[in-house]
């Protein structure tokens, strides 16, 4: 699959890019996908939430009741969960929501969610570039440029790139990631997925192994 390359104006260079159709031109594996972005989130949770049970609540375990003749149910601690400010039964403690999946597994959902953006097309490719000093109004610029400025886009660059990393942090709806930082999650999030040249390579080799 050949595509065109672009310069951060938006407008062709005269080159093209040979995208593997081994990485680019899959079948798409939609449960794949499913998978590796539930992990992801999974990932991200701190799994710290705790609530107290019975036998850790502060106060008396005394009987607070004679057992019979009462004419209600019979109680024997204040900490029971009937009771306001009791313990909580089966509460939630502290746990961790990650969980495994094979490399292989990981590398098809990657291919399945770049292979989807070339078959909608929502894929571009830019020339590499920089920015002398970090920019937010450069940024910018390139965005409209590529008529990406209302759209949820992502930058991946072939290595790490101080000055456009900083000039896209204030932006809600872009974000740049090196090819050996890109995930699924970021893919499917993004509604258009710009490749600088240098990392096409990086991103074929990284899910060839």
């Amino acid at each position: 699959m050949e595509v065109k390359v672009l310069d951060i104006n938006g407008k062709e260079t005269g080159r093209t890019v040979n995208l593997s159709d081994s990485v680019f031109a899959i079948e798409p594996n939609k449960h794949a996908v499913y998978l590796d972005v539930k992990q992801y989130l999974a990932n991200q949770r701190q799994g710290t939430h705790k609530a107290k049970e019975r036998a850790e609540i502060t106060g008396s375990t005394r009987k607070i009741k004679k057992q019979k003749g009462t004419g209600t149910a019979r109680a024997g601690s204040i900490k029971s969960p009937l009771f306001k400010g009791g313990g909580t039964v089966f509460g939630p403690r502290p746990r961790s929501y990650s969980f495994k999946l094979n490399k292989s597994l990981k590398r098809l959902a990657r291919k399945t969610a770049l292979t989807l953006k070339a078959k909608d097309s929502n894929l571009v490719i830019v020339e590499d570039f920089n920015f002398d000093t970090p920019s937010t109004k450069n940024f910018i610029n390139v965005l409209k440029a590529l008529g990406l400025d209302n759209k949820k886009s992502l930058f991946v660059l072939g290595g790490s790139n101080k000055n456009v990393y900083l000039s896209s942090r204030n932006l809600k709806s872009s974000s740049v990631v090196t090819a050996s930082d890109l995930n699924t999650y970021a893919l499917m999030k993004a509604d258009s997925l710009v490749l600088t040249e240098g990392s096409v390579e990086g991103i074929v080799e990284n899910l060839s192994k």
